[in-house]
């Protein structure tokens, strides 16, 4: 679910949040866990053993809702410094240019555009930098291992990266977190009378892709990846087109909801939809991770 508040000073912040209930998020806990399970366990061969057992499977699955749990009340400035980096409204994001792949650059074209960075939502740019974190504790897993020197330690890092950068691409994958008709249709044009009210989002990925909905399986999903390939060319760029290639099916989530499909057990298009979104996540997530440990074995410039 958008993680959209509203940013006032610290004290009505805090009000403000205390005032509303705190749903579930982003494809619930059910979806998020799949996408990370999945991910990981069709891992090519060629990756480090560590990252196929037991204990690194359900790790990695634990870790998929992770960043949902640090939306507590008790964490006001938390929630709020970490909202924006589940979504991105792509038409405010393309109204202020070409977008850099530099976060700050980004945000600087924003406020000078007269908008907010919070409003229009940060996603791309928080997958891509956890992406690189991974990158980076696997060449330390590399170097250590060529050392014959304690690999345990890293071995944790790359896990906890792995399952905390399979949030945020699972959110990518949920059409509702590229727009700015996240819950209910916001554009002034709507000629096919789309449902306006607030609802959609969580009826969606909650509600539907949970057990009291669809209870769709695993197996279902994973017969609907894609084959594990690298991750063509600059990684950005990649990313932000697996967001625009879910942006462009936000109009199929508000068709697929005014038939009913998000309602019980859904129909056949609904559910084969939610399993391809699914799909789609938990192919990326694997493919961004064999990319990282590839481009980990390239020597990296030094920092001084």
């Amino acid at each position: 679910m958008s993680l959209r508040v509203l940013y006032r000073p610290a004290a009505f912040l805090l009000a403000f949040l205390l005032m509303i209930p705190m749903p579930g998020y982003g494809w619930g806990n059910e979806g998020h866990r799949m996408i990370n399970r999945l991910a990981l366990s069709s891992l090519p061969a060629e990756m480090p053993g560590f990252l196929r057992t037991p204990e690194a499977l359900n790790e990695v699955e634990y870790l998929g809702p992770e960043p949902d749990r640090w939306r507590n009340h008790a964490e006001p400035e938390l929630v709020a410094a970490q909202a924006p980096e589940h979504f991105i409204d792509l038409e405010e994001a393309d109204a202020v240019g070409p977008l850099p792949k530099n976060r700050l650059e980004f945000e600087a074209k924003v406020f000078a555009a007269g908008k907010r960075p919070e409003k229009v939502g940060l996603q791309p740019w928080q997958a891509v930098e956890v992406w690189q974190r991974l990158k980076a504790a696997m060449r330390e897993y590399r170097g250590l291992l060529a050392a014959k020197e304690d690999t345990r330690p890293v071995e944790q890092a790359i896990l906890f990266y792995a399952g905390w950068l399979g949030h945020y691409v699972g959110d990518g994958a949920q059409p509702l977190h590229t727009s700015v008709n996240y819950d209910g249709w916001a554009l002034a044009a709507n000629p096919h009378g789309y449902t306006t009210e607030h609802g959609i989002h969580w009826r969606f990925e909650g509600t539907f892709v949970g057990p009291e909905g669809a209870k769709l399986a695993a197996a279902d999903v994973a017969a609907r990846m894609t084959p594990v390939k690298l991750v063509d060319g600059d990684i950005f760029t990649a990313y932000v087109g697996y967001l625009r290639h879910s942006g462009g099916l936000v109009e199929r989530v508000y068709e697929l909801d005014k038939a009913g499909g998000f309602r019980k057990a859904g129909t056949a298009e609904s559910r084969g939809f939610a399993e391809e979104r699914l799909a789609a996540g938990a192919s990326m997530l694997r493919d961004m991770i064999w990319t990282a440990w590839v481009e980990s074995a390239k020597a990296a410039p030094s920092p001084y």
